[in-house]
Protein backbone atom coordinates (compact mmCIF):
# COMPACT_ATOMS: atom_id res chain seq x y z
CA UNK A 1 0.00 0.00 0.00
CA UNK A 2 2.82 2.57 -1.22
CA UNK A 3 1.38 5.68 -2.12
CA UNK A 4 4.16 7.79 -1.14
CA UNK A 5 4.92 8.70 -5.07
CA UNK A 6 4.39 7.68 -8.75
CA UNK A 7 7.91 7.51 -8.44
CA UNK A 8 7.81 3.89 -6.65
CA UNK A 9 6.99 1.97 -9.35
CA UNK A 10 9.12 0.17 -11.93
CA UNK A 11 8.44 1.03 -15.30
CA UNK A 12 5.90 -0.26 -17.30
CA UNK A 13 5.69 -3.23 -19.96
CA UNK A 14 5.86 -1.43 -22.98
CA UNK A 15 9.00 0.90 -22.06
CA UNK A 16 10.70 -2.22 -20.68
CA UNK A 17 10.23 -3.95 -24.06
CA UNK A 18 11.54 -0.90 -26.34
CA UNK A 19 14.88 -0.81 -23.71
CA UNK A 20 16.04 -4.42 -24.76
CA UNK A 21 14.80 -4.13 -28.47
CA UNK A 22 17.16 -0.89 -28.54
CA UNK A 23 19.89 -2.36 -26.38
CA UNK A 24 20.62 -5.06 -29.02
CA UNK A 25 23.75 -3.99 -31.67
CA UNK A 26 25.71 -0.87 -32.19
CA UNK A 27 24.37 2.64 -32.59
CA UNK A 28 26.07 5.84 -33.10
CA UNK A 29 26.66 7.39 -29.54
CA UNK A 30 24.90 11.04 -27.81
CA UNK A 31 22.26 11.10 -29.89
CA UNK A 32 23.12 10.56 -33.78
CA UNK A 33 21.61 7.18 -33.25
CA UNK A 34 17.94 6.69 -35.17
CA UNK A 35 15.41 6.35 -32.42
CA UNK A 36 16.62 9.78 -31.24
CA UNK A 37 16.54 11.20 -35.02
CA UNK A 38 13.08 9.88 -35.07
CA UNK A 39 12.24 11.44 -32.23
CA UNK A 40 11.41 14.98 -32.95
CA UNK A 41 9.19 14.03 -35.57
CA UNK A 42 7.22 12.14 -33.06
CA UNK A 43 6.81 14.57 -30.92
CA UNK A 44 5.89 17.23 -33.61
CA UNK A 45 2.89 14.74 -34.43
CA UNK A 46 1.83 14.15 -31.00
CA UNK A 47 1.76 18.29 -30.46
CA UNK A 48 0.68 19.00 -33.77
CA UNK A 49 3.71 21.79 -33.91
CA UNK A 50 5.84 21.75 -37.43
CA UNK A 51 8.87 22.98 -35.62
CA UNK A 52 9.00 21.88 -32.28
CA UNK A 53 12.44 21.05 -31.16
CA UNK A 54 13.38 18.10 -28.26
CA UNK A 55 16.10 17.41 -26.13
CA UNK A 56 16.02 13.84 -24.20
CA UNK A 57 17.28 13.98 -20.56
CA UNK A 58 17.48 11.86 -17.65
CA UNK A 59 15.51 13.55 -15.07
CA UNK A 60 12.98 16.45 -14.04
CA UNK A 61 14.88 18.39 -12.50
CA UNK A 62 17.81 18.15 -15.29
CA UNK A 63 14.74 19.36 -17.80
CA UNK A 64 13.28 22.19 -15.42
CA UNK A 65 16.80 23.90 -14.83
CA UNK A 66 17.86 23.78 -18.35
CA UNK A 67 14.39 25.10 -19.79
CA UNK A 68 15.01 27.79 -17.25
CA UNK A 69 18.32 28.80 -18.14
CA UNK A 70 18.07 29.11 -21.99
CA UNK A 71 15.04 31.61 -20.58
CA UNK A 72 16.62 33.66 -18.11
CA UNK A 73 19.42 35.57 -18.24
CA UNK A 74 21.63 35.53 -14.26
CA UNK A 75 20.80 39.34 -13.48
CA UNK A 76 16.85 37.77 -13.77
CA UNK A 77 13.92 36.00 -12.05
CA UNK A 78 11.54 33.38 -12.99
CA UNK A 79 7.67 33.95 -11.02
CA UNK A 80 6.17 30.78 -9.93
CA UNK A 81 4.36 29.13 -7.42
CA UNK A 82 5.05 29.29 -3.69
CA UNK A 83 4.74 25.23 -3.91
CA UNK A 84 6.17 24.83 -7.26
CA UNK A 85 8.65 22.37 -7.41
CA UNK A 86 11.42 24.23 -9.09
CA UNK A 87 11.74 26.57 -6.25
CA UNK A 88 11.01 23.67 -2.81
CA UNK A 89 12.72 20.42 -4.29
CA UNK A 90 15.32 20.86 -6.89
CA UNK A 91 18.08 22.19 -4.43
CA UNK A 92 18.11 24.98 -6.46
CA UNK A 93 19.24 23.45 -9.65
CA UNK A 94 17.55 26.55 -11.67
CA UNK A 95 19.34 28.99 -9.83
CA UNK A 96 22.55 26.97 -10.18
CA UNK A 97 22.17 26.73 -14.20
CA UNK A 98 20.93 30.31 -14.40
CA UNK A 99 23.97 30.81 -13.18
CA UNK A 100 22.29 33.16 -10.69
CA UNK A 101 18.60 33.53 -11.27
CA UNK A 102 16.11 34.24 -8.94
CA UNK A 103 12.95 32.01 -8.31
CA UNK A 104 10.09 34.90 -7.32
CA UNK A 105 7.03 33.03 -5.30
CA UNK A 106 3.15 33.99 -6.04
CA UNK A 107 0.62 32.42 -4.06
CA UNK A 108 -2.58 30.95 -5.55
CA UNK A 109 -4.79 28.53 -4.13
CA UNK A 110 -4.24 24.85 -4.71
CA UNK A 111 -0.69 25.30 -6.22
CA UNK A 112 -2.36 27.15 -8.98
CA UNK A 113 -1.35 31.03 -9.71
CA UNK A 114 -3.76 33.88 -9.17
CA UNK A 115 -3.96 35.76 -12.11
CA UNK A 116 -4.42 39.12 -10.18
CA UNK A 117 -1.34 38.21 -8.22
CA UNK A 118 0.34 37.57 -11.24
CA UNK A 119 -0.63 40.92 -12.94
CA UNK A 120 -0.22 42.76 -9.25
CA UNK A 121 3.43 41.22 -9.16
CA UNK A 122 4.51 42.05 -12.73
CA UNK A 123 2.80 45.77 -12.70
CA UNK A 124 4.49 46.24 -9.57
CA UNK A 125 7.94 45.58 -10.68
CA UNK A 126 9.64 49.00 -11.13
CA UNK A 127 12.31 49.01 -14.12
CA UNK A 128 15.75 49.61 -12.22
CA UNK A 129 18.95 48.34 -12.74
CA UNK A 130 18.87 47.64 -9.22
CA UNK A 131 16.32 44.83 -9.27
CA UNK A 132 16.40 41.56 -11.16
CA UNK A 133 13.71 42.19 -13.76
CA UNK A 134 11.44 38.88 -14.70
CA UNK A 135 12.10 37.30 -17.55
CA UNK A 136 9.77 33.98 -16.98
CA UNK A 137 6.76 32.01 -15.74
CA UNK A 138 6.83 28.93 -14.69
CA UNK A 139 3.66 26.89 -14.21
CA UNK A 140 3.34 23.28 -13.09
CA UNK A 141 0.63 20.83 -14.54
CA UNK A 142 -0.40 19.46 -12.62
CA UNK A 143 0.01 21.55 -9.87
CA UNK A 144 1.80 20.31 -6.06
CA UNK A 145 -1.83 19.80 -4.93
CA UNK A 146 -2.89 17.95 -7.77
CA UNK A 147 -5.00 20.34 -9.70
CA UNK A 148 -5.12 21.26 -13.59
CA UNK A 149 -5.07 24.21 -15.53
CA UNK A 150 -7.88 24.10 -17.94
CA UNK A 151 -6.68 26.00 -21.51
CA UNK A 152 -8.30 28.78 -20.86
CA UNK A 153 -6.55 29.16 -17.56
CA UNK A 154 -3.54 28.52 -18.82
CA UNK A 155 -4.16 30.81 -21.54
CA UNK A 156 -4.90 33.65 -19.15
CA UNK A 157 -1.66 33.06 -17.15
CA UNK A 158 0.38 33.11 -20.25
CA UNK A 159 -1.26 36.58 -22.22
CA UNK A 160 -0.22 38.21 -19.07
CA UNK A 161 3.57 36.77 -19.31
CA UNK A 162 3.59 37.80 -22.62
CA UNK A 163 1.87 41.36 -22.42
CA UNK A 164 5.30 42.03 -20.07
CA UNK A 165 8.08 40.52 -22.18
CA UNK A 166 8.38 37.32 -20.34
CA UNK A 167 8.60 33.48 -21.94
CA UNK A 168 6.54 30.64 -20.36
CA UNK A 169 7.98 27.54 -18.87
CA UNK A 170 5.90 24.32 -18.39
CA UNK A 171 6.69 21.64 -15.96
CA UNK A 172 4.93 18.99 -17.20
CA UNK A 173 5.98 15.96 -14.50
CA UNK A 174 2.28 15.53 -14.98
CA UNK A 175 1.29 16.49 -18.01
CA UNK A 176 0.06 13.03 -19.17
CA UNK A 177 -2.56 13.07 -15.99
CA UNK A 178 -3.46 16.65 -16.83
CA UNK A 179 -4.45 16.25 -20.79
CA UNK A 180 -6.71 12.73 -19.07
CA UNK A 181 -8.30 14.62 -16.99
CA UNK A 182 -9.44 17.25 -19.41
CA UNK A 183 -9.64 15.07 -22.32
CA UNK A 184 -8.01 17.59 -24.46
CA UNK A 185 -5.45 17.71 -26.86
CA UNK A 186 -1.64 18.12 -26.09
CA UNK A 187 -1.39 20.94 -27.73
CA UNK A 188 -4.20 22.58 -26.12
CA UNK A 189 -2.49 23.45 -22.77
CA UNK A 190 0.59 23.83 -24.32
CA UNK A 191 1.73 25.90 -27.08
CA UNK A 192 -1.55 26.78 -28.09
CA UNK A 193 -2.06 28.09 -24.56
CA UNK A 194 0.89 30.09 -24.52
CA UNK A 195 3.73 27.23 -23.58
CA UNK A 196 7.19 28.36 -24.81
CA UNK A 197 9.42 25.89 -23.32
CA UNK A 198 7.47 22.19 -21.93
CA UNK A 199 9.71 19.86 -19.44
CA UNK A 200 7.47 16.53 -20.83
CA UNK A 201 7.91 13.95 -17.76
CA UNK A 202 7.76 10.34 -18.53
CA UNK A 203 9.35 8.64 -15.43
CA UNK A 204 6.21 9.33 -13.04
CA UNK A 205 4.04 7.97 -15.39
CA UNK A 206 5.85 4.62 -16.43
CA UNK A 207 9.36 5.26 -17.95
CA UNK A 208 12.78 3.84 -16.34
CA UNK A 209 14.20 7.41 -16.75
CA UNK A 210 13.34 10.30 -19.19
CA UNK A 211 11.95 13.22 -19.72
CA UNK A 212 12.12 15.27 -22.08
CA UNK A 213 12.93 19.53 -22.80
CA UNK A 214 10.67 20.38 -25.71
CA UNK A 215 10.48 23.60 -27.40
CA UNK A 216 8.21 25.57 -28.87
CA UNK A 217 9.51 28.76 -29.78
CA UNK A 218 12.80 27.75 -32.18
CA UNK A 219 14.88 31.00 -30.83
CA UNK A 220 14.79 29.82 -27.11
CA UNK A 221 16.54 26.09 -28.07
CA UNK A 222 19.45 28.02 -29.54
CA UNK A 223 22.06 27.37 -26.52
CA UNK A 224 19.98 24.21 -24.80
CA UNK A 225 22.24 21.74 -26.97
CA UNK A 226 25.61 22.66 -25.28
CA UNK A 227 23.33 23.46 -21.83
CA UNK A 228 22.91 20.24 -22.18
CA UNK A 229 25.60 18.73 -22.54
CA UNK A 230 28.27 20.84 -20.40
CA UNK A 231 25.32 19.70 -17.43
CA UNK A 232 25.95 15.93 -17.86
CA UNK A 233 22.89 15.22 -19.57
CA UNK A 234 23.83 14.20 -23.30
CA UNK A 235 23.84 10.77 -22.35
CA UNK A 236 26.00 8.45 -24.47
CA UNK A 237 23.76 5.82 -25.14
CA UNK A 238 21.20 8.00 -26.13
CA UNK A 239 18.83 5.55 -27.84
CA UNK A 240 18.04 4.06 -24.56
CA UNK A 241 16.50 7.45 -23.79
CA UNK A 242 14.73 7.82 -26.87
CA UNK A 243 13.58 4.46 -26.49
CA UNK A 244 11.70 5.49 -23.73
CA UNK A 245 10.16 8.19 -25.18
CA UNK A 246 8.75 6.51 -28.38
CA UNK A 247 7.53 3.33 -26.90
CA UNK A 248 5.81 5.78 -23.99
CA UNK A 249 3.74 7.67 -26.85
CA UNK A 250 3.37 5.02 -29.18
CA UNK A 251 -0.27 3.98 -28.76
CA UNK A 252 -1.26 6.68 -26.76
CA UNK A 253 0.42 4.60 -23.63
CA UNK A 254 1.07 7.46 -21.83
CA UNK A 255 -2.46 8.78 -21.48
CA UNK A 256 -3.79 5.06 -20.74
CA UNK A 257 -1.22 5.13 -17.99
CA UNK A 258 -2.40 8.07 -16.80
CA UNK A 259 -5.90 7.58 -17.07
CA UNK A 260 -6.07 4.63 -14.84
CA UNK A 261 -4.02 6.63 -12.29
CA UNK A 262 -6.46 9.44 -12.49
CA UNK A 263 -9.04 6.51 -11.86
CA UNK A 264 -7.37 4.99 -8.73
CA UNK A 265 -7.01 8.39 -6.98
CA UNK A 266 -10.45 9.21 -7.51
CA UNK A 267 -11.61 5.71 -6.13
CA UNK A 268 -9.58 6.59 -3.33
CA UNK A 269 -10.49 10.01 -2.63
CA UNK A 270 -14.08 9.08 -2.71
CA UNK A 271 -13.65 6.91 -0.33
CA UNK A 272 -11.65 8.27 2.20
CA UNK A 273 -13.94 11.44 2.16
CA UNK A 274 -16.97 9.19 2.94
CA UNK A 275 -15.36 8.48 6.17
CA UNK A 276 -16.40 10.40 9.18
CA UNK A 277 -14.13 12.95 10.23
CA UNK A 278 -12.09 12.55 6.55
CA UNK A 279 -12.25 15.49 3.95
CA UNK A 280 -10.37 16.60 1.32
CA UNK A 281 -8.33 19.89 1.03
CA UNK A 282 -8.88 19.91 -2.84
CA UNK A 283 -10.56 18.14 -5.49
CA UNK A 284 -9.22 14.73 -7.00
CA UNK A 285 -8.49 16.18 -10.71
CA UNK A 286 -5.25 13.90 -11.27
CA UNK A 287 -3.14 11.50 -9.60
CA UNK A 288 -2.55 13.14 -6.51
CA UNK A 289 -5.46 12.30 -3.44
CA UNK A 290 -5.08 15.18 -0.11
CA UNK A 291 -7.10 14.26 2.27
CA UNK A 292 -6.99 15.76 5.74
CA UNK A 293 -7.12 12.97 8.07
CA UNK A 294 -7.58 12.58 11.84
CA UNK A 295 -4.26 12.86 13.64
CA UNK A 296 -5.07 8.83 14.91
CA UNK A 297 -6.34 7.65 12.01
CA UNK A 298 -3.39 8.96 9.93
CA UNK A 299 -1.02 7.20 12.59
CA UNK A 300 -3.31 3.85 12.36
CA UNK A 301 -3.02 3.88 8.42
CA UNK A 302 1.10 3.92 8.68
CA UNK A 303 1.08 1.46 11.31
CA UNK A 304 -1.35 -0.81 8.99
CA UNK A 305 1.32 -0.93 6.05
CA UNK A 306 0.35 2.75 4.43
CA UNK A 307 3.21 4.85 3.05
CA UNK A 308 2.19 8.68 2.12
CA UNK A 309 3.75 11.69 3.23
CA UNK A 310 2.36 14.58 5.41
CA UNK A 311 1.99 18.04 3.11
CA UNK A 312 1.98 21.45 3.50
CA UNK A 313 -1.21 23.37 4.32
CA UNK A 314 -0.02 26.95 3.12
CA UNK A 315 -2.39 26.82 -0.25
CA UNK A 316 -5.47 25.74 1.17
CA UNK A 317 -8.40 27.07 0.20
CA UNK A 318 -9.75 30.47 1.87
CA UNK A 319 -11.59 29.21 5.21
CA UNK A 320 -9.86 25.41 5.52
CA UNK A 321 -7.56 24.94 7.65
CA UNK A 322 -5.63 21.83 8.93
CA UNK A 323 -6.04 21.21 13.53
CA UNK A 324 -3.54 19.86 15.80
CA UNK A 325 -5.18 16.69 16.00
CA UNK A 326 -5.38 16.25 12.15
CA UNK A 327 -3.09 15.48 9.87
CA UNK A 328 -2.71 16.69 5.77
CA UNK A 329 -1.94 13.50 3.98
CA UNK A 330 -0.84 13.38 0.08
CA UNK A 331 -1.40 10.13 -1.44
CA UNK A 332 -0.30 9.63 -5.04
CA UNK A 333 -0.91 6.62 -7.38
CA UNK A 334 0.75 5.20 -10.40
CA UNK A 335 0.04 3.45 -13.84
CA UNK A 336 0.77 0.44 -11.70
CA UNK A 337 -1.46 0.86 -8.69
CA UNK A 338 -3.65 -2.03 -8.85
CA UNK A 339 -7.72 -1.88 -7.14
CA UNK A 340 -6.96 -4.31 -4.43
CA UNK A 341 -4.10 -1.77 -2.78
CA UNK A 342 -6.96 0.68 -2.65
CA UNK A 343 -9.21 -1.22 -1.39
CA UNK A 344 -6.71 -2.67 0.97
CA UNK A 345 -6.21 0.61 2.41
CA UNK A 346 -9.95 2.20 2.19
CA UNK A 347 -10.86 -1.06 4.47
CA UNK A 348 -7.76 -0.38 7.13
CA UNK A 349 -9.39 2.77 7.00
CA UNK A 350 -12.42 2.26 7.92
CA UNK A 351 -11.61 -0.74 10.54
CA UNK A 352 -9.44 1.97 12.58
CA UNK A 353 -12.96 4.20 12.35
Amino acid sequence: MNFASDNVTGASAPILDALVRANAGAMPAYGEDPLTASLTARFREVFEHPDLVVFPVATGTAANALALAAMVPPFGSCLCHAEAHVTTDECGAPEFYTHGAKLSPLPGTGGRIDPEALAAALAGRPLSVHRMPARALSLSQATEAGLVYAPEALARLCGIAHRHGLSVHMDGARLANAVARLGCRPAEITWRAGIDILSFGASKNGALAAEAIVVFRPDLAETIAHRRKRAGHLLAKGRLLAAQLHAYLADDHWLANAAWANRMAARLGTGLAALPGVRLAWPVEANEVFPILPGPLARRLREGGGAFYDWSSTSLPEGERVREDETLARLVTSFATQESEVEALLDLARQAG
